[in-house]
């Protein structure tokens, strides 16, 4: 079954203040290209061209902006209004015509992802979530497992330590979760909470959770440190190995989802950069290597 994309790139963004008091963190620059890149080259990267992307109605404009050409690169980008931050599940409720009858794929608009070693999508088979080590966990939904090391639940921000296993910001379900994000009930944080659409999935049996290797990369870019963080690991990776990570028009390009003339008519609307230059040796390389990921 197809598989549809949504990014989530909506909040208050309060910690990253005042920054966003002017436009959303999503829109911040990560080394050398906005932070609302890296998240959709990881859809990309995962087969997924239809993509919805939930933003404030301020900030909507900017993004339309943003991505104004990439019809002519094959994506499908639409895009809607979260209100108010009410939550990652409402996600899935204001998508609900977008994903129709169709699989979804939510990632969110502040979390990078590099590494190797992922699952690849044909071995997707249902609703799968990923678990990384970590080591600050309580800051995000923790794993707790069972004496024989099965998942018992998550635990969204737990005030004791429970593991080191958190969930990071990237979810795979079939269309049933449209339903399960409906009937939801706020938290206290007054939020409809992705870890109880977890949850419920848990304990039907009806969800897999995959542990990555220590290998992957994971930046979820919520302040000031992770964003320097995240900008210094792209910078060293990119020129230690000559290559542009979070690069969609490259992943597009290299995974044979758009033609050679289909990016040189891309590049041609570009101004004169090294962003651009760079797109100029993908297209001329048959061979170049690539600083992305592919998650499923």
């Amino acid at each position: 079954m197809k598989v549809k994309g949504i990014i989530l790139a909506a909040g208050s963004g309060h910690r990253l203040y005042p920054i966003t008091a002017a436009y959303s963190k999503q829109l911040s620059i990560v080394y050398d290209k906005p932070l609302i890149y890296y998240p959709l080259n990881t859809l990309i990267s995962a087969g997924i061209t239809d993509i919805l992307l939930i933003s404030t109605f301020d900030m909507l404009p900017l993004y339309r902006k943003l991505f104004a050409n990439s019809h002519l690169i094959g994506l499908n980008m639409s895009y809607a209004v979260q209100e108010s931050p009410n939550g990652i599940a409402e996600a899935f409720i204001i998508g609900a015509d977008f994903i129709g009858d169709d699989n979804v794929c939510l990632v969110l608009g502040d979390n990078i992802f590099y590494g190797a070693n992922l699952p690849s999508s044909s071995k997707i088979r249902r609703n799968t979530i990923f678990g990384l080590y970590v080591k600050m966990p309580e800051r995000y939904g923790v794993i707790s497992f069972n004496s024989d090391n099965s998942i018992a639940e998550i635990v969204e921000k737990p005030q004791k330590y429970i593991s080191n296993y958190v969930v990071p910001g990237i979810y795979y379900y079939d269309n049933s979760v449209v339903d399960i994000a409906r009937y939801l009930v706020p938290s206290r944080r007054n939020e409809l909470e992705i870890t109880d659409i977890n949850n419920i999935l848990l304990r039907s049996n009806n969800i897999d959770v995959v542990l990555l290797d220590k290998g992957v990369s994971w930046f979820d870019c919520g302040d000031a440190k992770s964003l320097l963080e995240a900008a210094n690991f792209i910078h060293f990776i990119e020129e230690r190995h000559g290559i542009k990570i979070g690069c969609y028009e490259s992943e597009l390009y290299n995974s044979g989802l758009i033609s050679k003339e289909q990016l040189t008519k891309y590049i041609d609307a570009l101004p004169n950069s090294h962003y651009k230059y760079y797109l100029i040796n993908t297209q001329n390389k048959s061979n170049i290597i690539q600083g992305n990921v592919a998650l499923f």
